[in-house]
Order: C-alpha cells, then sequence, then structure tokens
C-alpha cells in the first residue's frame, strides 16, 4: 500500500479521533488531551494512538484508563465517521 494513503488514512482518523473525544463522558478523559500520533498498520487493520495530556503522565494514565472504558463506544463513532 503506498505511503501516501497510509498518511491521509492517519491524519483522517487523527481528526476525527479528536471530535469524537469531545463526545466521551467518562470523568477520566479530560479535555486537555491531545492526540500526539496514529500509526495504521499497511493492511489498515490496526490503528496505535499515542495522546498526552496537559496535566502530567499521571493524568495521561488516568485517561488511558478512561479511553480503555469508552472503546466501544469510540470504535462505532470512528466507523461510522470513516465511512
Amino acid at each position: 500500500m503506498s505511503s501516501y494513503r497510509l498518511d491521509r488514512t492517519s491524519e483522517d482518523i487523527m481528526r476525527e479521533l479528536t471530535a469524537i473525544l469531545r463526545h466521551v463522558k467518562d470523568p477520566r478523559v479530560s479535555g486537555m488531551l491531545s492526540i500526539v500520533r496514529v500509526e495504521v498498520t499497511n493492511d489498515m487493520s490496526y490503528a496505535k494512538v499515542y495522546i498526552s495530556a496537559r496535566e502530567g503522565l499521571e493524568a495521561a494514565k488516568s485517561a488511558v484508563k478512561g479511553l480503555t472504558s469508552a472503546q466501544g463506544f469510540i470504535r462505532h463513532e470512528l466507523g461510522t465517521a470513516l465511512h
């Protein structure tokens, strides 16, 4: 697969996830999260998302727990937005 297509897909996922994170109701996922990078596998079956929290490492760890809890909602919304 071309690198251009993977890069474009990564950017699309990053943009959509940024919008989706505003709607996650888990209190551990604060408004001060930012998506740093998205890596998509060559077959586009998996994506690894890197986040950063302005409050520090402990806030980022807590946010990861909240995001893991909300992963069903996030996957559903991301699938709807990308199709």
